[in-house]
């Protein structure tokens, strides 16, 4: 616990319960976690009704954000997976605009960002895998572990190349949760790290105030930058997503 004259860069991610709730053993409690998980659904949602419901002629600015992120995932979707690529469009479009508005969300004070916790992050990129297997099996069957098998490869090179792509493809949905959940926990420590700095120096006096005008701009700079890394994680998640999904409908190197 820190001391009450100290910046504690950990507790925003702390888990505090608001509806404790228990089902035998299991712990269902509704946590600000939870909270601002729907908070996020409730204004992505809130936002793209808003947006759309006019579907004016000539576009407002909001309709105008709405039908770029449209066309932005379904390019992405295009470009990676093909035409056939675009029956996963609500897929990755929901969670291209869940992570971005739960990103978003986490840069305002007092705000919890679910995506710094890797338990948020691992479910949806289990999510993800989840649905390129069972839709790898359903479309291709046994064919779909083709997928491992590269072509081209010398027969006796061959198992331990499977052994690889096997490895590879079990470690993707670690990678897709760390990356997300390790980019926000570090930027936002960093950033209250900075801020605690201007808070402490600021109460020291003049000579304080004076030393705290960097620890502020560097506060602002990562503010900015924090903003950035908040949208370049969507993308990145949308885009590996498309990637994984082109494996499911072509298994085949």
């Amino acid at each position: 616990m820190a001391t009450p004259d100290k910046v504690d860069p950990i507790h925003q991610f702390h888990i505090n319960k608001i509806v404790d709730f228990h089902v035998g053993g299991l712990d269902l409690s509704f946590t600000n976690s939870s909270l601002f998980m729907v908070v996020t659904v409730l204004v992505a949602g809130a936002f793209l009704y808003v947006a759309t419901s006019s579907r004016a002629l000539i576009p407002s600015r909001l309709q105008s954000v709405a039908e770029m992120s449209y066309e932005f995932v379904a390019n992405m979707l295009r470009d990676a997976a093909g035409k056939q690529g675009m029956q996963f469009f609500p897929l990755v479009f929901s969670l291209f605009m869940f992570v971005l508005v739960a990103n978003l969300l986490g840069m305002f004070p007092y705000f919890f960002t679910v995506t710094s916790h890797i338990i948020v992050t691992f479910f949806l990129a289990m999510l993800v895998i989840l649905t390129v297997v069972v839709y790898g099996l359903y479309k291709h069957g046994l064919h779909f572990f083709h997928l491992f098998v590269p072509s081209g490869v010398p027969g006796i090179l061959l198992p331990l190349v499977v052994a690889i792509e096997v490895i590879s493809f079990l470690s993707r949905p670690i990678s897709l949760s760390v990356r997300l959940f390790a980019n926000m926990l570090a930027g936002h420590i960093t950033l209250k790290v900075f801020a605690g700095f201007v808070v402490s120096l600021s109460a020291l006096g003049t000579v304080g105030i004076a030393g705290a005008v960097l620890p502020l701009a560097m506060a602002v700079a990562l503010t900015g930058l924090e903003f950035l890394v908040a949208f370049l994680q969507a993308y990145v998640f949308a885009v590996l997503t498309c990637m994984y999904l082109n494996d499911a409908i072509h298994p085949g190197h």
